[in-house]
């Protein structure tokens, strides 16, 4: 496999066209931003740590039949992915609220909601990904009915899997965002999982072991990453 040209830079991944069609590369940075892009800096490793984590997730989501675009883990920091079109939406799954829910509708952080809050956000990082309902995405012409429909059916699938991976490792995952592309008139999830997109708690104690711990300026980020990683990696709470 040869990587080729790069075809996008985004704040935490490189995007690289290969000699296979059909098929890119993917590589993790260790920048980190917050805030839409205000805060930046570095989380040593980081890059590893997401890509590790992603590639993992991914695969034991592809055995669970969800469809993603994984292909093989290619090195530290790369993976090597199908290629596919961008649906230019976030899909957010909230269990427990907390971040910008929190702020906008006055729910407590930390209280867990009746059942998981699915919202969209239209990716476009000059309007500040913006949350939008089913109406607009109609009118931006972002994704068909249909598409919405399976997007988040597919999202709460995601999120019963990762909960309950999550759960057997002593983390609460309190919430995440997605991402998903077409290909061969298909839906696949994409991007990543990991600490960047999702939050996870401690289930003992509620430590934040997620990027909550740079955007607040909690110390210990690295530590909280490798927290996570090792544990879904033993299978162990420890």
């Amino acid at each position: 496999m040869r990587r080729g040209a790069m075809l996008y830079e985004g704040k935490a991944k490189r995007v690289y066209s290969t000699d296979e069609s059909g098929q890119c590369i993917i590589e993790f940075k260790d920048d980190a931003s917050a805030f839409n892009g205000i805060k930046k800096g570095t989380i040593a490793d980081k890059g590893i740590m997401n890509n590790t984590m992603s590639s993992y997730l991914f695969a034991m989501l592809s055995a669970a039949g969800v469809a993603n675009h994984f292909l093989e883990r290619i090195g530290e920091r790369e993976m090597l992915v199908r290629r596919v079109q961008i649906i230019p939406l976030e899909v957010i799954v909230r269990n427990i609220a907390a971040g910008s829910m929190s702020k906008r509708l006055g729910i407590p952080e930390g209280k867990v909601l009746a059942s998981p809050v699915v919202e969209f956000s239209y990716k476009d990082d000059a309007l500040g990904d913006p949350l939008v309902n089913e109406d607009h995405i109609r009118a931006l012409g972002a994704a068909t009915d249909v598409e919405v429909a399976t997007l988040r059916r597919l999202a709460l699938t995601v999120n019963d899997l990762l909960r309950e991976r999550f759960s057997s490792v002593g983390i609460t995952l309190v919430d995440f965002k997605l991402e998903f592309g077409r290909a061969n008139s298909m839906i696949f999830l994409a991007d990543e999982i990991s600490p960047d997109t999702c939050r996870f708690w401690d289930t003992a104690t509620g430590e934040k072991l997620d990027k909550d711990r740079f955007r607040r300026d909690l110390g210990g980020v690295e530590e909280g990453y490798r927290e996570v990683l090792g544990r879904l990696l033993s299978g162990s709470a420890q």
